[in-house]
């Protein structure tokens, strides 16, 4: 069964509204399926090595299927902004099952987002690394080998699954970058205030950092590239892409 063409698409899926045949669903699933495979591999490029691709694809296609039935295509929302940030949320809950960030790097990496809250709530500014580390306990070296560890061993810290919205999905800290339509207006309220407070800790972010997270979420380029362009390793780029999105988190979890 060939995917429809683009122009078939809204006829599409007036037919699965009114019938919620499975055929139907199924041709829209073919339809957006590249989806899955673009948000599998950008989720992909920074995981360990041993999480394999099609693993991510099959959980991708989880998520999918759960937001063709439930899309409403009246609502003034792309499907392909609505679908996206559910394909992402599914991969990451399968991730999650598995448990395979060791606990070691978990309790550092709280320790180190733990750090950088109180820094930053007593000197009112983005502490430095010198600051981190010698909260923490550490020399720079060894603070600078922690987020390595730690980029080494988790999914990237804004597609983490945070809070919980009314109707029961998880909604992922990326998801307050996009316009993705609230049904509760409390929930529409609590996103706006989220993406403003989110907008806020990226403007307050050192500058590479800042950059490195603008180039990666906003103008979608690999870690590969964003090196290319800063003139450093990957895994610098990962290093600072790890140590901009625990700022990120430490700053919204504790506010």
């Amino acid at each position: 069964m060939p995917p429809v063409k683009t122009d078939d698409v809204h006829g599409l899926w007036l037919d699965y509204r009114r019938t919620q045949d499975r055929a139907t669903r199924d041709r829209l699933i073919l339809t957006y399926a590249p989806l899955v495979k673009y948000v599998a591999g950008r989720l992909g490029s920074s995981l360990p090595a041993h999480v394999d691709d099609n693993d991510l694809v099959s959980y991708g296609l989880l998520g999918l299927i759960k937001a063709i039935e439930r899309f409403d295509p009246d609502r003034d929302v792309k499907f392909e902004t609505y679908a996206i940030v559910r394909i992402r949320g599914s991969i990451i809950d399968e991730l999650r099952t598995l448990d395979w960030v060791p606990r070691s790097v978990r309790a550092r990496a709280r320790a180190i987002e733990r750090a950088i809250a109180e820094l930053e709530s007593k000197l009112g500014r983005a502490p430095t690394d010198e600051e981190i580390a010698s909260k923490v306990g550490c020399t720079v070296e060894e603070l600078d080998e922690s987020f390595s560890e730690i980029s080494r061993s988790s999914v990237a810290a804004l597609d983490e699954m945070w809070t919980v919205s009314g109707e029961g999905d998880q909604v992922s800290l990326l998801e307050t970058l996009e316009d993705v339509d609230a049904t509760d207006p409390q929930d529409a309220l609590d996103q706006t205030e989220l993406r403003e407070a989110l907008a806020d800790g990226i403007a307050r972010l050192p500058e590479r950092e800042k950059l490195v997270i603008t180039l990666y979420y906003y103008e979608e380029l690999t870690l590969r590239e964003i090196g290319e362009v800063l003139g450093v390793t990957e895994s610098r780029v990962s290093q600072l892409h790890t140590k901009a999105t625990m700022r990120l988190r430490s700053r919204l979890l504790g506010s």
